[in-house]
């Protein structure tokens, strides 16, 4: 028998309030879900993060053993062999994940947005996720988001703009100083090497912040979000 066709992921959406022309994808951070995700988002801004033409989708990432939690299952986009900057990438495991996050970006170019009116990121290994999505096999997609993430050192990601002649989707990127889970080095050292690869990258320091999302952040991501996937106007005959 051949590959099972992976189950489509599950998700929290928050529909658009008027026509829905764009779409946006966050990918939750490891251990939480596409619901926890949305919920957080929401007590920070005391509201869903929505918009009058933007759909927001919150995928869950399926349960599997997960390394740095000695194998016990939790919902991670794909599994590390430990937290850190300078070891190998698990890549099959990311490589599987790229595969359904693909089904979920075709879901929306057959609901009819195109690939350059849709975003993806996330926090924390949701915006890694989201970096090796967009750069290795979707670099048509409008813009990619990185809150609190990572590449390890010799990624694949890095190893597939080498190779990479095409434009390539802005990176905008937030990281805290006071982070002691993903250190701001390593997603300075990320924005870096981004940069030295051709990616239009900015990085948004937060003074204080932890491995967490703040209120400011989450504004200055929104004014990115609608420059990025700004009202289309209505086509006229």
């Amino acid at each position: 028998l051949g590959m099972a066709a992976p189950a489509a992921l599950q998700r929290s959406v928050v529909s658009p309030a008027g026509r829905h022309t764009a779409s946006l994808i966050f990918l939750h951070g490891s251990g939480d879900t596409g619901q926890g995700a949305r919920a957080w988002i929401k007590q920070i801004l005391n509201q869903d993060m929505a918009f009058q033409h933007i759909k927001v989708i919150y995928p869950t990432a399926p349960a599997r053993p997960y390394t740095p939690m000695k194998g016990a299952f939790s919902n991670v986009w794909f599994d590390r062999y430990k937290i850190c900057n300078d070891c190998p990438e698990h890549i099959e495991s990311i490589d599987s994940m790229c595969r359904g996050l693909t089904d979920l970006i075709n879901d929306e170019v057959k609901n009819g947005i195109a690939k350059n009116r849709i975003l993806i990121g996330g926090f924390s290994m949701g915006g890694g996720m989201a970096m090796h999505l967009a750069y290795r096999f979707h670099q048509d997609l409008a813009g990619v988001f990185a809150l609190s993430s990572f590449l390890n050192k010799d990624s694949a990601v890095y190893q597939a703009l080498k190779r990479n002649e095409s434009a390539l989707p802005e990176l905008f990127q937030c990281h805290g100083t006071a982070d002691d889970l993903v250190l701001y080095s390593w997603g300075e050292e990320t924005n870096k090497m981004l940069k030295s690869l051709g990616v239009s990258a900015s990085l948004h320091t937060f003074p204080n912040l932890n491995h967490e999302l703040n209120r400011t952040e989450i504004e200055k991501l929104k004014s990115w979000i609608v420059k990025k996937l700004p009202v289309e106007a209505p086509k006229t005959n």
